[in-house]
C-alpha cells in the first residue's frame, strides 16, 4: 500500500504543479498516470510543440515545460506510479480513499487530486478512404519530432490552435507548408491567425481556405492529396506528409464510473470554493473539470492546483491554522530541509 497526502491522478502539467503547491505546505504528494513518463500530452503527444502562454516564457517547448517541472519539483520528492491506470476508489471508514490501478497497485490518501487533462484519447480521422492505410507512410495525426519534416513538403489541415501553431512553426523547418481549413474563420488564438496572415503575405505559408480534402495519393507513402474548394474543380497538391490536427476525442475512462457528476466528458467541480467535486476529499483540476467560464489552459490548471492545494491542508489538518508567507520570503524549503534561499519579503498572513 502506497501512503501520502495527496494522491494525483494524472501527471501532466497540472498534476506536476501540484506536488509544488503541496510542497510549500508540507505536503507530500503519490502521481499515477497510464503514460510511462511525466508530462501528459505534453510528453506523448506533442514534445516539440511551442507553448506561448506560461508566464515568463514568451516560448518554451511542451517538452521543456515538462522538464522545469520536474526541476522545480525535485525537492519534494514526489512518487510515482507510471504505466498503471487509475481504475477503481473506495473509500473508507477514516475518511480516506484508497484508489487500485489496473495493475492492482493500491494507494491511500485523505485527498484525491484528478488532474487527468482530458483523459485517454484518441485522434479525430478525418472521413478520408483508405487514410488508415497511409497511417505511417506520410500521414501523423500528431507531431512529436519536427525533424522528421525537415526540407519535406507538408500540408496540415485543420482550424485550431495546434493546426496554426505547427504551420507557423514548421516554416522554418519543412520546404513548405501548406495549411487547408474547410472555413475562412480560425478557432485558434487571435495572434496565430494573424501570424499565419502574415507569412502567407511573404510567401512562406500557402493557406487554402475554405476548403477540405477528400483523398490521398499514393501507391505506398502519400505523394499528394486532393483538395476539394467550394466552386473550383477538384485539385492535387504534392506533398510528402499529409498531418489532420482535428483535435483529440478524449474519454474520462474509469473515472466515469466512481461516482462523479459528469458533463460533457468533463468532472463538475465548485469552482467558487476549491474545485472540489460532489465527493468530499476528491477534487477536479485542469482540463479534467468543468465549471461556468472554465477555460481549457494549462495556466488555469495552476491556478486550480494553487487553491485546492490550500483546501486539501485543511481537511488534513482541520486543526491547524496555517500561516501562507509569499515564497520569496526565505526560500523554498524541500523535505530533505534543503533551501532556495530568496531575497526577504513582506508576510502576508491568511486567517
Amino acid at each position: 500500500m502506497i501512503k501520502t497526502d495527496i494522491l494525483i491522478i494524472g501527471a501532466g502539467p497540472t498534476g506536476l504543479f501540484t506536488v509544488f503547491e503541496a510542497g510549500l505546505l508540507k505536503l507530500r504528494c503519490h502521481l499515477i498516470d497510464a503514460l510511462p513518463q511525466p508530462g501528459g500530452q505534453c510528453s506523448e503527444i506533442y514534445p516539440k510543440k511551442p507553448i506561448y502562454d506560461i508566464p515568463a516564457y514568451p516560448e518554451i517547448l511542451a517538452g521543456d515545460l515538462t522538464d522545469k517541472l520536474m526541476e522545480q519539483i525535485k525537492q519534494f520528492e514526489p512518487g510515482f506510479t507510471l504505466a498503471e491506470r487509475a481504475d477503481t476508489i473506495e473509500k473508507q471508514d477514516d475518511g480516506t480513499f484508497i484508489v487500485t490501478t489496473n495493475k492492482g497497485t493500491k494507494h491511500q490518501a485523505p485527498v484525491v487530486a484528478i488532474a487527468g487533462g482530458l483523459g485517454s484519447f484518441e485522434p479525430r480521422k478525418p472521413p478520408i478512404p483508405n487514410i488508415v492505410n497511409y497511417e505511417g507512410k506520410g500521414v501523423e495525426y500528431m507531431i512529436k519530432e519536427p525533424e522528421l519534416y525537415r526540407d519535406k513538403d507538408v500540408v496540415i489541415a485543420g482550424g485550431g490552435d495546434s493546426a496554426l501553431d505547427w504551420s507557423i512553426f514548421l516554416t522554418d523547418v519543412a520546404k513548405s507548408v501548406t495549411l487547408i481549413h474547410r472555413r475562412n474563420e480560425f478557432r485558434g488564438a487571435l495572434d496565430s491567425v494573424d501570424k499565419v496572415q502574415e507569412l502567407k503575405n511573404e510567401g512562406k505559408i500557402n493557406l487554402i481556405t475554405p476548403a477540405e480534402i477528400k483523398a490521398i495519393i499514393g501507391e505506398e507513402n502519400v505523394t499528394g492529396v486532393e483538395v476539394h474548394k467550394k466552386d473550383e474543380d477538384p485539385f492535387v497538391i504534392h506533398t510528402d506528409h499529409f498531418i489532420p490536427l482535428f483535435g483529440l476525442s478524449p474519454k474520462l475512462g474509469p473515472i466515469a464510473n466512481w461516482g462523479l457528476e459528469i458533463e460533457k466528458n468533463a468532472i463538475k467541480v465548485n469552482n467558487a470554493l476549491d474545485y472540489q467535486t460532489n465527493i468530499p476529499g476528491i477534487y477536479a483540476i485542469g482540463d479534467v473539470n468543468t465549471y461556468p467560464g472554465k477555460l481549457k489552459l494549462i495556466l488555469c490548471g495552476f491556478h486550480e492546483a494553487t487553491l485546492m492545494c490550500q483546501s486539501a491542508y485543511k481537511r488534513i489538518h482541520p486543526d491547524k491554522k496555517y500561516v501562507m508567507k509569499y515564497t520569496t520570503v526565505g526560500g523554498v524549503e524541500g523535505f530533505d530541509g534543503t533551501k532556495k534561499e530568496a531575497p526577504k519579503a513582506v508576510v502576508k498572513k491568511i486567517e
